[in-house]
C-alpha cells in the first residue's frame, strides 16, 4: 500500500474515532479539520495512485462528512435557483 493510501486509512480511522466522541456542537468543529487536512490527502492519493483511487477515496470521505456534503447541496441548489 502507498503511503498516500495509508494516510487516507488513517484520516478514515481517525474520523470514525472523532465521531464515537462527545461534541457540543454536534463535530462541525471536528468536520472543518477533517475537511482541511482531508483535501491535500485526497490530492496526494490522485496524484499518487490515479483518478480512479481518488474518486474512491473522495466517495469515501463523503460518506463519512455526509452531513457537510448535504448542507453544501442545499447551499448550492438555493444559490443556483435564486439566480
Amino acid at each position: 500500500m502507498t503511503l498516500s493510501l495509508t494516510l487516507a486509512a488513517l484520516w478514515a480511522l481517525v474520523a470514525n474515532v472523532l465521531a464515537m466522541l462527545p461534541s457540543r456542537d454536534n463535530h462541525w468543529r471536528r468536520a472543518y479539520g477533517l475537511i482541511a487536512v482531508g483535501i491535500p490527502i485526497l490530492g496526494y492519493v490522485t496524484y499518487e495512485n490515479g483518478p480512479w483511487w481518488g474518486l474512491a477515496v473522495l466517495i469515501a470521505g463523503m460518506s463519512v462528512l455526509r452531513y457537510p456534503v448535504i448542507y453544501f447541496g442545499r447551499w448550492l441548489r438555493r444559490i443556483l435557483l435564486r439566480g
